[in-house]
């Protein structure tokens, strides 16, 4: 693999850490700022729009420019929203500031991931993708935990600085490590770009995203108040059980790269079935602390298997835009945090259960397969005649065998 990738990883790494670290610091900036605690969560979403708006038209927008290039100026304008945070005067600017912060993520990881796969051999593109989400999986292992203690012990904007700074040293990677590149002028300009994303296989793999995702999020959204009351954890325990999850994310991230380079769509419906049954089974492993600590685990594990082969699978159903369709994955990404937390509040305020979210989840999980098998039905029809007659000639032999027995 490429030294390249580090770079990418180290960008990602920035990226995850900010994106996350402000549910940690919410209590500390509410205080400094003085509002609610309920307001300060309006940071959390402004980022999150943020991607979702920046994604798709900052991809489109850039698409004739250099790669090399995009990448560099979305960590320029990563650096700049966070120094922004760090001295915003108000509330205000700091929810513009959060804002900013989240324009240059979803196209980051999106050209980031084009850039990664045009790097490798054919057969190693997942794992090339895998190895730039590395950083984001890191960041809650190791990043967000730091910046936490950083901002609880120097005061928040501390932590928006050393992000900063980690925004920084991802650009001087992203110079002398990433190949210098030309694209071709895009026909038919920004609206032939977003033409790309007309196609049904294409939508088909976003919502698989926004479920699947969406499935996680609705459980892991409350996953203090299942480790707490219903495991029987202490409150200072959970930064660790949450650093656990993204050991658990990091394993699956590495494990979906390699297996989705062997059976892409496998490994999708693979990672899909194996949330479904870990989400199913958190009422039952939430009841002990150690099965609890592992479900985390494995909570991490099964989610982030599907995401590199989704993330191929975007860009493959996008041939003609793949630095648009791989960011609007980011957005969908991010659309499916937002939909799952809601979905799983709505299962905890019908009364269903501390673990009801959880189940809520199961139930996304079940609704991802169900898109994907339609995918994969999409694509089997559109498939040619003659492609059709080989794969069928290619599995004749095994199945007369399977027939004889």
């Amino acid at each position: 693999m490429p030294l390249a990738l580090l770079a990418l990883a180290v960008g990602a790494f920035g990226i995850g850490t900010t994106e996350f670290v402000m549910m940690g610091l919410l209590p500390e900036v509410a205080d400094d700022l003085n509002i609610s605690l309920p307001t300060a969560g309006h940071l959390v979403s402004a980022y999150a729009l943020g991607v979702v708006i920046g994604a798709p038209l900052l991809a489109a927008v850039t698409a004739r420019m250099s790669r090399r290039t995009v990448l560099i100026a979305l960590m320029a304008l990563f650096v700049a929203g966070n120094a922004a945070s760090a001295f915003a005067p108000d509330y205000r600017w700091l929810l513009l500031a959060r804002f900013a912060s989240g324009l240059p993520h979803g196209a980051f990881f999106g050209v980031g991931a084009v850039v990664a796969t045009t790097m490798v051999a054919p057969e190693r593109k997942a794992r090339s993708v895998s190895l730039m989400f590395l950083g984001l999986t890191v960041a809650n292992i190791a990043g967000v935990p730091v910046a936490t203690l950083m901002g609880q012990h120097l005061g928040w904007r501390a932590t928006f600085l050393g992000v900063s700074a980690i925004g920084l040293a991802a650009i001087a990677d992203l110079a002398a490590l990433i190949p210098r590149d030309r694209v071709a002028p895009a026909h038919g300009g920004l609206r032939g770009e977003l033409a790309a994303l007309k196609s049904l296989p294409v939508w088909l793999a976003l919502g698989t995203t926004v479920a699947g995702f969406g499935a996680l999020f609705s459980a892991y959204s409350y996953i203090t108040p299942m480790l707490t009351d219903s495991a029987g954890y202490a409150d200072t325990s959970v930064t660790l059980l949450l650093a656990l999850f993204g050991v658990g994310a990091t394993a699956g991230n590495l494990l979906g790269g390699r297996l989705a380079d062997h059976a892409m769509r496998a490994t999708l419906f693979g990672g899909l079935v194996s949330l479904v049954v870990v989400l199913g089974a958190f009422p039952l492993l939430m009841s002990t602390p150690v099965s609890a600590a592992a479900g985390v685990v494995l909570l991490g594990v099964a989610a982030f298997v599907t995401g590199s082969p989704l993330q191929l699978m975007v860009m493959e159903k996008a041939a003609s835009a793949p630095s648009l369709a791989s960011s609007a994955n980011q957005a969908a990404f991010n659309l499916a945090n937002a939909g799952g937390a809601w979905i799983g509040g709505l299962a905890l305020a019908a009364g269903f259960g501390v673990t009801s979210p959880a189940l809520a989840g199961a139930v996304l999980a079940v609704l991802g397969l169900a898109v994907a098998g339609v995918a994969y039905a999409v694509d089997r029809r559109r498939m040619p005649a003659a492609v059709r007659e080989r794969v069928v000639a290619a599995h004749l032999p095994q199945a007369a065998e399977l027939l004889r027995h």
